[in-house]
């Protein structure tokens, strides 16, 4: 069973009430699969409208890209 634990939520840049939430996932695809940390945006600053999993080994990977974005 997954366990999810919130560990931060931004504001949405350009938004009223837009979040991006970051959360850590425990077995998210059941018993014995790999930890990911969980993306979300929400337009609403409810459910988000979108998510993405990276797997905890590729997240300085990752940030490293972001990085180049920014």
């Amino acid at each position: 069973m997954s366990n999810i634990t919130e560990i931060e939520r931004i504001a949405l840049a350009n938004t009223k009430k837009g979040v991006i939430s970051i959360s850590n996932v425990t077995e998210p695809y059941g018993a014995g699969s790999g930890d990911v940390t969980s993306i979300g945006i929400s337009l609403t600053g409810k459910e988000p409208e979108w998510k993405v999993h990276i797997p905890t080994e590729n997240i300085d990977a990752v940030i490293a890209a972001l990085q180049k974005a920014k």
